[in-house]
């Protein structure tokens, strides 16, 4: 039985309502209102109606953040389509694919991306293509829209399990799949994220987005939206230390979502003690887990206010939540959880399970396993890992760990060979495959091994064919037009055979090992 809920879409009406204007984007010196944010995505969601989009079509998005960026998603969710934002580092290859899988009808662009567009259009599903400057030939200027005429738009009504937003994962088999986040499951992530994570956050809260809004940062920035909360976006297009700072100080920052990586690099550059931080609450980190050592460099810097969670994007981000009364620089400390990402949040559960389902005990080791509101309803077109996702009644995460006798988790391993990378996942085959299409590569093993700055990078050993050679960088170039830079290998290194099992299969358990024996010698 269908179960209809709130559009969520109705977030940024209420907030425009209640908090006209207040703040709800700071870019630079410039302040966009809730109320001018809102009046210029109903104008585009009747832009887009008229035009014959709505309910379940699929809203391809391909942008830097920005003020269209942060305006789709909401044009989106009002008309009851689907959202389906690109990482803006993937190449035109990867856009095409997501455009192609998802089967979207529109896309809208930011301005230099017009071989995206092109790559997307080789596909034939796009009836529109909206630019968010600089229209060409045939396509919809975005600012002419969002400036249209001021009538008050009326979300569609949605179900429960209706898609709002196609988040795609990596997958084992190279090709990314879409995790179908849902309208009623978001509603509950968005209560749970304010309970666990951010607790009191209010409309004159401000949050600092130091990550694409395409993925965590976005969910994060609908989260600040639904208490009235600011989001500020940094004016570089790359993560720039000192001017973090600089905003955390001018906007009084209290919270702000990031990966180990970027905490990292932020607390470690000079500008941290130039600059007041004092106003932080929440300094949210997920995606990877974090070295102790920076860790606690972390807490020494900014005090009491990291807040870890563990969450896959199937999951939006909802199994554990580690929060920062549980964060401590002293090992020895009643209250230190070293190691651990957290307890279960609030209404979810959380098993380790064995290969044929049943549930293990305190400290015993198996696959990470969750279940609860916050899961999604599956991946788009792809019975197959829906199959292998949702097997005895649990969502599996591929991630392997052990929950102790208070129920706190700890991530041991992964199920697949799958690394993050700066807070990015990696599936090593999709590259494997890339650099296996050099004439010169006869095979390939791909791993994630630790890495100080990035938490893992990728190592690639290469095996050449008889007679022939090739360098790191000719490989990599090899790559570029197919493989997104974050996930090039960083290290290349040159084997005369790789070890094999009994079935001619490649080991990548005593590759790790001897690399790691490399590693001590």
């Amino acid at each position: 039985m269908l179960t209809q809920v709130m559009n969520l879409g109705n977030l940024l009406t209420e907030v425009a309502r209640r908090h006209p204007d207040e703040p709800g984007l700071i870019i630079g010196d410039t302040v966009h209102t809730w109320r001018a944010i809102n009046t210029r995505v109903d104008a585009l969601a009747h832009a887009l109606r008229e035009r014959g989009i709505g309910h379940g079509d699929k809203i391809l998005v391909h942008s830097r953040n920005n003020l269209p960026m942060f305006e789709s998603a909401w044009v989106a969710f009002k008309l009851g389509a689907v959202w389906v934002p690109t990482n803006v580092r993937m190449t035109p290859t990867e856009v095409a694919y997501l455009g192609e899988s998802s089967g979207a009808k529109v896309m809208i662009y930011d301005t230099g991306y017009a071989a995206y567009v092109d790559a997307v259009q080789a596909g034939g599903l796009l009836e529109h293509v909206v630019a968010m400057t600089a229209p060409r030939d045939g396509e919809l200027d975005f600012e002419a829209l969002a400036t249209g005429p001021a009538t008050v738009f009326d979300a569609a009504a949605v179900d429960r399990d209706d898609p709002i937003w196609f988040f795609y994962t990596s997958g084992t088999t190279g090709h990314p799949k879409a995790g179908m986040l849902t309208h009623g499951q978001f509603a509950f992530v968005i209560n749970n994220h304010l309970a666990d994570l951010m607790p009191g956050l209010t409309y004159r809260s401000r949050s600092l987005a130091v990550a694409p809004l395409s993925h965590g940062a976005g969910i994060h920035a609908v989260i600040n939206a639904a208490r009235g909360a600011a989001t500020i976006l940094p004016l570089s297009d790359k993560l720039d230390p000192q001017e973090v700072w600089q905003l955390v100080e001018r906007h009084r920052v209290d919270n702000m979502f990031t990966v180990p990586t970027i905490v990292k690099m932020l607390t470690e550059d000079p500008a941290v003690d130039r600059y007041d931080h004092s106003s932080l609450r929440f300094v949210i980190y997920a995606g990877a887990p974090m070295y102790r050592a920076d860790q606690c460099h972390a807490l020494k810097k900014l005090g009491q206010v990291l807040v870890q969670y563990y969450g896959l994007g199937e999951v939006t981000g909802n199994i554990t939540v580690l929060p920062a009364w549980l964060h401590t620089a002293d090992d020895n400390a009643p209250n230190a959880r070293v190691g651990t990402c957290g307890y279960a949040r609030t209404g979810m559960e959380i098993a380790i399970l064995d290969a044929d389902g049943q549930c293990q005990k305190p400290f015993a080791t198996g696959e990470i396993c969750v279940r609860g509101p916050a899961v999604f309803i599956g991946y788009y077109n792809n019975p197959e890992a829906n199959q292998k996702s949702f097997k005895h009644g649990w969502f599996h995460t591929g991630d392997l760990g052990h929950l102790d006798e208070e129920g706190f988790l700890y991530i041991t391993g992964r199920a697949s060979d799958m690394y993050i990378s700066g807070g990015s996942n990696v599936y090593p085959r999709e590259i494997e495959e890339a650099l296996l299409k050099h004439p010169a590569v006869h095979e390939v093993a791909v791993l994630g091994m630790p890495d100080a700055k990035w938490g893992e990078s990728g190592v690639a050993v290469v095996v050449c064919k008889p007679g022939q050679s090739v360098d790191a960088q000719a490989l990599l170039a090899h790559i570029e037009p197919c493989i997104a830079k974050y996930k090039w290998p960083r290290q290349f290194l040159f084997w005369d055979s790789l070890p094999k099992s009994g079935y001619g299969k490649i080991v990548k358990k005593t590759i790790r090992a001897m690399l790691e024996q490399e590693q001590t010698v």
